[in-house]
């Protein structure tokens, strides 16, 4: 059995913290899944880490089902997120509910995710009647970065932080069953954790958030590009593959692989037969 919503919501009532982990393919599931984070979520960070694009919005939702399928594969346990993509909710009600039954339907995912708070709250109410789990993201929103001017923390001037509170209570009133506070100042993400009873992760918001997500080639080292500050490296991967890139490299062009150890034999005979003709 897969994680349920309702043990992440009764993690946040036993003061148990809640980790998720972003994961965009079969293998790289299978081994976040074998470690037991109860959540994976499948970002629109892949158009940055996995596809190349300077911010997640030209991400399709094709992009999105391809990946989720696979993440769903590699998953056994964890409770998979599907992150909806950049015009996929935006336009309608309809839009967002057909594209949240797509992730369920099509890309097997167990929930979805969506930017926004007050403006969505009524599109996460009519998707969650559908009996589709929705998780919240609201502070930095990497879907709306033209309109925030860049990547900014979120919530320092009053109105902010009120609409920013305003923004997790239309969430939670609306049936979403978590939500992501991305880069928010520590103590004010901390306080809508205090007022709020579903669970809130964050990403670049403090310890006094519920759980925390980060992005899996942030942590291991894989994304070179650009390094978040509230990120930690807790492997520097890209380094031991391009150290393996360049022996592999260096072998085949002196010679050296394969060896008989990689090699496959057959019968002599066989091979005389074939040298006499």
């Amino acid at each position: 059995m897969r994680t349920t919503i309702n043990q992440i919501k009764e993690m946040k009532q036993k003061g148990e913290k809640v980790t998720m982990l972003t994961a965009y393919d079969y293998s790289t599931a299978r081994i976040v899944d074998e470690v037991g984070v109860p959540i994976i979520l499948v970002g629109d960070s892949l158009g940055m880490v996995v596809l190349g694009y300077e911010t997640p919005i030209p991400v399709t939702m094709e992009d999105m089902l391809h990946h989720t399928k696979a993440v769903v594969r590699g998953s056994k346990q964890a409770l998979v997120v599907g992150d909806m993509p950049f015009m996929t909710y935006h336009v309608s009600v309809e839009d967002a509910l057909r594209n949240a039954g797509r992730f369920i339907q099509e890309g097997g995912a167990q929930a979805i995710k969506l930017e926004g708070g007050v403006t969505v709250a009524e599109k996460v109410r009519r998707i969650v009647e559908c009996g589709i789990p929705v998780m919240g993201h609201i502070g930095l929103t990497p879907q709306s970065i033209n309109q925030l001017g860049g990547y900014k923390i979120q919530g320092r001037t009053p109105q902010a932080a009120t609409r920013m509170l305003e923004d997790a209570k239309a969430l939670e009133q609306a049936g979403a069953f978590a939500v992501v506070l991305e880069t928010v100042p520590a103590p004010l993400a901390t306080l809508i954790s205090q007022k709020i009873s579903i669970p809130t992760i964050g990403i670049g918001a403090g310890i006094g958030c519920d759980g925390q997500v980060q992005v899996v080639h942030d942590i291991l080292g894989l994304f070179a590009d650009f390094v978040p500050k509230h990120a930690k490296q807790y492997a520097k991967v890209g380094d031991v593959i391009r150290k393996a890139v360049t022996e592999y490299y260096n072998e085949v062009k002196s010679g050296a692989f394969p060896t008989e150890k990689q090699s496959f034999s057959m019968d002599e005979s066989i091979l005389a037969e074939l040298k006499a003709k």
